[in-house]
């Protein structure tokens, strides 16, 4: 890593949680992209200092945009977009469209991540096979990580405000929801 450092921020996305860091060589108008440590983008001798980088995050190739701005004279701004969206609009919205659950097995530590309008589930990137039933008082979504029997239940709050609330549980017990 050199010292053109930038800029530096953590996406969580549903596969995980990205890092991305910007290098910008306002003197040779280097711009260097990494995701994860690995360098996804590189341009040398860039006349234009200012102007936008996009690129793709995750195993989902999720679009983002680095914006580079002058606020005076040789000063820069630097901000992430995701999806069109500002990285703390995006995040307010993935709060909406997402459970996540941190917690420990085996010794194992395990990022679960519920997207509620599909009902796929996630552990640590990897999707997760799952079987939905209806049951009484909404559903529930079944599926093991390792020898554990888990299930993402989905009940009515009872106030629309609220929408439907969905609680993680691993062999019968539940498990905090975790924000990020």
């Amino acid at each position: 890593m050199s010292s053109d450092l930038a800029g530096v921020w953590e996406v969580a996305l549903s596969d995980g949680v990205h890092r991305i860091e910007f290098e910008h060589g306002t003197t040779t108008g280097k711009r260097v992209i990494y995701v994860d440590g690995k360098e996804i983008l590189r341009r040398d001798w860039m006349f234009k200092l200012v102007g936008k980088e996009t690129f793709s995050v995750g195993k989902s190739d999720t679009k983002a945009t680095i914006n580079i701005d002058a606020v005076s004279g040789f000063a820069y701004e630097y901000t992430l977009e995701i999806n069109g969206k500002s990285l703390k609009k995006y995040m307010e919205n993935r709060s909406k469209v997402t459970s996540t659950w941190v917690l420990n097995l085996d010794g194992t530590d395990c990022r679960v991540v519920l997207e509620k309008d599909t009902m796929d589930v996630w552990c640590n990137g990897q999707k997760i096979e799952t079987a939905g039933e209806f049951v009484d008082d909404g559903t529930e979504t079944h599926f093991t990580l390792g020898d554990h029997n888990c299930c993402v239940k989905a009940v009515s709050s009872g106030k629309r405000r609220d929408g439907i609330i969905h609680t993680l549980l691993v062999d019968g017990t539940e498990i905090a929801e975790c924000t990020e």
